[in-house]
C-alpha cells in the first residue's frame, strides 16, 4: 500500500533559494536566483514554497504594494502538476496578501494558469504586450542628442517625486521597490524644462524595470535613452498594456515589434490607475 506523502506550503526562506532556483531551471523557466534572493528577504514580499518529503516542488510570490497585491511565480514541478497544487499555492499567497491589507489582487496569467485564476474569481483586465527594439549606436545618438540633455542619473532627492508619479500611474504604492532598486547607475530621470520630473526608469537587478512617463513623447525619449545604453549589439524591451493604444502605435512607428503578450487579471476593488503612463514593469510578481 502506497504511503501518501503530505505537501506543506510555508514561507520561503533564504535557504530555499538554491533549491527553488534549480527546480525552475530544470523546468525551463529561466534563472530566478537573483529574484528569489530579493523576495526571500524583502519585507513587502510574501514568497512561499510547496515542500514534499523535504523537497521543494512549487513556489509562489506575493508583493504588497499598499492596498494592491501582486501574485506571481506560481510554479509546480512537472511531476506534481494536475493535483490542485497551483491553486493551493495561489490561495496561500492570497491569504498572505489579505493579512497585509491588500484589497485588490493583480496577476499575469499563463495559458496553464488562467483557468485556475478564473475559478478563483479573477477577471481579465487587459493584455500586456511586450515589445522590443534593437540598441542604438552611441556615437550617432550622441551627435543627434535626441534627449537634449533632459535625461540624467537618479539622485536620492528624486525618490519622493518618483513615488508620486508612480502611484498615479500604477494605482499602487511601489515606493519600497523604487527605494530598493534605484541608484545612479540603475535609474534615470527625465526632467521638464522647468526642472521638474516628467518620468523615470528604474531597472531591477534581473533586468526588468519600471518605466513611467506622463507624456508619450517623454516615454519614447526614455526608451530611446535605454536603446543607446544597450548599444548596437543589444536590444531593449518595454511592457505596455493594450489600453495604451496610442503608445503602442507610436512604438510600432518607431520600429518596435511585439515579442510576446499575456493576460493581466484582477480581483477585488477596482484599480485607480493611468495605464497610458506605464511603459515597463519590474516583473510580473512585483508589478
Amino acid at each position: 500500500m502506497h504511503r501518501m506523502i503530505p505537501t506543506t506550503i510555508r514561507p520561503m526562506r533564504p535557504t530555499d533559494v538554491a533549491e527553488a532556483t534549480a527546480a525552475i531551471l530544470d523546468a525551463g523557466w529561466g534563472d530566478r536566483r537573483e529574484f528569489f534572493d530579493f523576495v526571500s528577504v524583502h519585507p513587502e514580499c510574501r514568497p512561499v514554497v510547496a515542500e514534499r518529503d523535504n523537497v521543494v516542488i512549487g513556489t509562489g510570490v506575493g508583493t504588497v504594494n499598499g492596498t494592491v497585491g501582486w501574485i506571481g511565480t506560481i510554479f509546480v514541478v512537472p511531476g506534481a502538476r494536475g493535483n490542485g497544487l497551483g491553486r493551493a499555492l495561489t490561495e496561500a499567497v492570497q491569504a498572505e496578501l489579505a493579512t497585509a491589507g491588500c484589497r485588490t489582487e493583480v496577476l499575469v496569467a499563463t495559458a496553464m494558469g488562467r483557468p485556475i485564476y478564473e475559478r478563483l474569481g479573477f477577471e481579465i483586465q487587459c493584455w500586456y504586450r511586450t515589445v522590443e527594439a534593437p540598441g542604438l549606436d552611441v556615437d550617432v545618438a550622441a551627435a543627434e542628442d535626441p534627449d537634449r540633455g533632459r535625461i540624467r542619473p537618479f539622485a536620492n532627492g528624486d525618490l519622493a517625486t518618483m513615488a508620486r508619479l508612480d502611484a498615479a500611474a500604477s494605482g499602487e504604492d511601489r515606493a519600497h521597490l523604487l527605494a530598493a532598486f534605484a541608484t545612479a547607475t540603475s535609474a534615470s530621470c527625465l526632467e521638464r524644462p522647468d526642472g521638474s520630473l516628467a518620468g523615470f526608469v528604474v531597472r531591477a537587478p534581473w533586468g526588468g524595470g519600471a518605466t513611467v512617463a506622463v507624456d508619450p513623447e517623454d516615454a519614447l525619449m526614455i526608451l530611446q535613452h535605454r536603446q543607446r545604453g544597450a548599444g548596437p549589439a543589444g536590444h531593449v524591451r518595454a511592457g505596455v498594456v493594450d489600453l495604451n493604444l496610442d503608445g503602442l502605435d507610436r512604438l510600432e512607428r518607431a520600429g518596435w515589434t511585439e515579442a510576446w503578450r499575456a493576460i493581466r487579471m484582477i480581483r477585488g476593488e477596482p484599480l485607480r490607475w493611468q495605464p497610458t503612463q506605464l511603459w515597463g514593469q519590474f516583473n510580473h510578481a512585483l508589478g
